[in-house]
């Protein structure tokens, strides 16, 4: 039997690996499941690391396509943004690695599968239910969450083992992805301030971006972007081209205030420019080929469905039926 651990590298799922193949004399297999923002270069340093924490095997799954395919074009047909502003950058993202861990697991003949959430956030509740319900009879483990360990206490279970870490907190914590990057940091826990420009991993600051504007040309089939600039393209390489234009242009930065799964306010940054392009332009287009009450009822669907991904109810049957 063996452990299948979701793993991102971060001090959680580092102290993850050592600790559960300790606790429960089994192997435990890595696995990180790439939904966009992985260089080849930061995938090989991941496996690296976890071999050398001790992982019996680790996996480098692309899953940006089956993202895509399955979520994020029934958002550009939607035209979700959450609160009118954010365009759901992250939480998609979890169906799809819980899915591909299951799976993993399955290939591998797992007993359970973890991951290194805590207990505080969207994410916990994304991945327990989403790995509940595609699990079937997996175990789930929450090392992090059970245990409520702090973050000296984990890099002081590694550092005693011989591992390098580090308790100190990245200033800002960043998560990026296909659909966008979500920034979180001492601004955010307030509505007082914005981010300094220092925070933004991607986007050139607006006022730093070129003067001369970038005119492009956008072909949609059914609902979808399948050209940019007469050439046709698929859809990840045309969203990830789009945010690289647009990051060059200061285009996509927002800051989205609304209620988390767990029924509190939360505050978030964001860099989108490739939802920012393809949902505005996407949206013009409708004005011309729809009517104004198919508008109307259409956008209430899209609102509903974009709640009802970001609150974890991806499985419910309703989602199917829009």
């Amino acid at each position: 039997m063996s452990i299948v651990l979701a793993f991102s590298g971060g001090l959680d799922t580092s102290f993850c690996v050592p600790y559960l193949a300790e606790t429960y004399g089994e192997p435990v297999y890595t696995v990180t499941v790439n939904t966009g923002g992985l260089t080849a270069e930061e995938a090989a340093a991941l496996e690296a690391k976890a071999l050398e924490l001790g992982a019996a095997k680790h996996l480098t799954l692309d899953a940006r396509r089956d993202l895509y395919d399955d979520l994020l074009s029934y958002l550009i047909k939607g035209n979700v943004l959450r609160g009118g502003v954010y365009p759901l950058c992250v939480g998609p993202e979890r169906v799809v690695q819980a899915r591909h861990v299951v799976e993993a697991a399955r290939r591998l003949g797992a007993r359970a599968v973890a991951h290194g959430s805590t207990g505080a956030g969207n994410d916990q509740v994304r991945f327990d239910v989403a790995l509940r319900i595609l699990g079937g009879d997996l175990e789930i483990l929450t090392p992090i969450r059970d245990l409520g360990l702090s973050r000296p206490e984990t890099a002081a279970y590694l550092t005693e083992r011989g591992f390098h870490a580090s308790a100190e907190k990245a200033t800002y914590s960043i998560n990026k992805g296909l659909w966008g990057t979500t920034i979180g940091g001492r601004e955010t826990l307030t509505t007082h301030d914005p981010l300094p420009e220092a925070a933004y991993p991607d986007t050139v600051a607006p006022a730093e971006a070129p003067d001369a504007p970038l005119d492009l040309t956008i072909a949609f089939e059914q609902g979808l972007p399948v050209a940019l600039d007469g050439d046709t393209l698929d859809p990840v390489t045309l969203i990830e081209t789009l945010n690289d234009l647009g990051a060059r242009h200061g285009v996509g930065r927002g800051i989205h205030v609304g209620d988390t799964i767990l029924g509190i306010k939360g505050r978030v940054a964001f860099e989108a420019p490739a939802p920012a392009i393809l949902i505005s332009a996407h949206r013009e287009l409708e004005k011309i080929v729809l009517t104004q009450w198919q508008q109307f009822q259409k956008s209430h669907l899209a609102d509903f469905y974009g709640m009802m991904l970001h609150g974890a109810q991806y499985f419910d049957p309703v989602m199917r039926d829009i």
